[in-house]
C-alpha cells in the first residue's frame, strides 16, 4: 500500500499509566525495613553519599508506591502515534511488535511495542485493548514499519515481583 494513499484513520484508546496494586501495611514495612537496613550498612563501610542515595531512592519508591495511576490517551492517526500530548512520527518509529492473545489457547497480557530513534528509553511498551491489537497491527504495516518480536524488559518482571 503507498503511503500517500492511505485514507485518514484515527484509532484511539486508553489505558492506565502503569497497573495499580493494593498494597498491605506489611509490604511498606519489609520495604522500609529493607530502606533502613541497606543505609546502616553502606554508613558502616563509610559510604555516605551511598547511603544518602539509598534514602532519596527509598522515598521516591514509597511516593511512586503510593501513588494512583492515570489515564493515558494513545491514538494512531496519519501523522503518528500520539501519547498524551508527544506525538512519535512514523519516520521516527524504527521497528513494533503487538503481543496479543490471537491464537486460542495463548494468555499474555496485550502490549504494543514500539522502537523508536530516542536514544534515553528508545523502546516503548503501551498496554493496547485486545480486539484492536489487528488494527494497529494493519496500521503500522501500512506505514512500512518493520515487524520485530520485542518482549518486557526483564526489570518490568523483577519490579512485577517485588510489588511495584
Amino acid at each position: 500500500m503507498d503511503k500517500g494513499n492511505l485514507p485518514d484513520y484515527k484509532l484511539v484508546w486508553s489505558a492506565p499509566e502503569y497497573e495499580d496494586k493494593e498494597r498491605s501495611r506489611d509490604w511498606f514495612w519489609a520495604f522500609g525495613v529493607v530502606v533502613v537496613t541497606s543505609m546502616i550498612a553502606a554508613i558502616i563501610l563509610g559510604d555516605y553519599f551511598f547511603a544518602l542515595l539509598i534514602v532519596l531512592a527509598g522515598v521516591l519508591l514509597g511516593i511512586f508506591a503510593i501513588k494512583k495511576s492515570s489515564i493515558i490517551t494513545y491514538e494512531l492517526n496519519p501523522k503518528g502515534l500520539r501519547i498524551g500530548s508527544r506525538l512519535y512520527p512514523y519516520e521516527n518509529i524504527r521497528s513494533f511488535w503487538v503481543q496479543a492473545n490471537l491464537s486460542p489457547g495463548t494468555k499474555v497480557k496485550p502490549l504494543l511495542f514500539v522502537h523508536t530513534e530516542r536514544v534515553f528509553m528508545p523502546t516503548l511498551s503501551i498496554p493496547i485493548e485486545e480486539n484492536i491489537a489487528e488494527d494497529i497491527h494493519d496500521i503500522f504495516t501500512a506505514q512500512e514499519i518493520s515487524e520485530v518480536e520485542m518482549k518486557e524488559h526483564p526489570s518490568e518482571k523483577i519490579m512485577e515481583i517485588l510489588g511495584f
